[in-house]
């Protein structure tokens, strides 16, 4: 996994002291909002959602989480509650760690604090592009709904990989457009070919109208 590639074999097994291997099912949350915690996990396998809720009670999916990623690591650094749930979307297999000796290897080895430096940016940029396009048309923001979970679920973050079964509310909700909305532009999306659809996993089949809309670099 690229955040841990520069260390050593010691390194790792200075990581890995006691930790835990969990599996969780569907919509199981790991960890809540405003909670202590002293552990930070590594998805091994499957898709999660970070999420919050606004004043009004309506849910807002922050940002995925897919293999390779971890999560936690922010309360685990700071020492402060966490700041949203993260709920499993898919099946999820986790490396649970604690964070004790993590922040030491961050303050011991440069290449491994710019690795965790490089996820973080790269989670910026996709929370960025997300907010960017709340002014969007419903086609625009469905597109890039659904290659970000293509990305997430796919170890080579392949805006064209297959997309795990999930309730169309939770597509919907991480394109910010209301379930009908969405249920609707999916429907012209299939009829054109741009999404096909194979035992339940969706694909985007045609890149073009993503790249047309600056979703994706030409």
């Amino acid at each position: 996994m690229p955040l841990f590639a520069e260390l050593v074999e010691e390194q790792c097994i200075l990581l890995l002291d006691r930790h835990r291997e969990t599996s969780h099912q569907v919509d199981q949350v790991i960890v809540m909002e405003q909670d202590w915690g002293e552990s930070l996990f590594l998805i091994r396998d499957g898709v999660a959602k970070v999420r919050t809720y606004t004043a009004d009670g309506d849910e807002v999916i922050m940002s995925l989480l897919g293999p390779g990623d971890v999560f936690g690591e922010m309360a685990a650094l700071d020492g402060a509650s966490r700041s949203a749930d993260v709920v499993s979307l898919t099946p999820l297999h986790l490396l649970k760690m604690r964070s004790a000796p993590f922040a030491s290897l961050l303050g011991q080895q440069a290449s491994f604090a710019l690795a965790l430096a490089r996820l973080e940016a790269s989670r910026l940029r996709d929370l960025n592009q997300r907010f960017a396009l709340q002014s969007a048309d419903a086609t625009t923001r469905l597109l890039d709904a659904l290659a970000y979970l293509a990305r997430k679920s796919s170890a080579g973050q392949d805006p064209q990989g297959e997309i795990p079964p999930l309730a169309q509310r939770e597509i919907a909700l991480l394109a910010g457009l209301a379930r009908e909305t969405a249920s609707r532009t999916l429907s012209k999306l299939r009829n054109r070919g741009t999404v096909v659809e194979a035992d339940g996993r969706l694909r985007i089949a045609d890149l073009q109208p993503l790249i047309k809309r600056g979703l994706l670099p030409g």
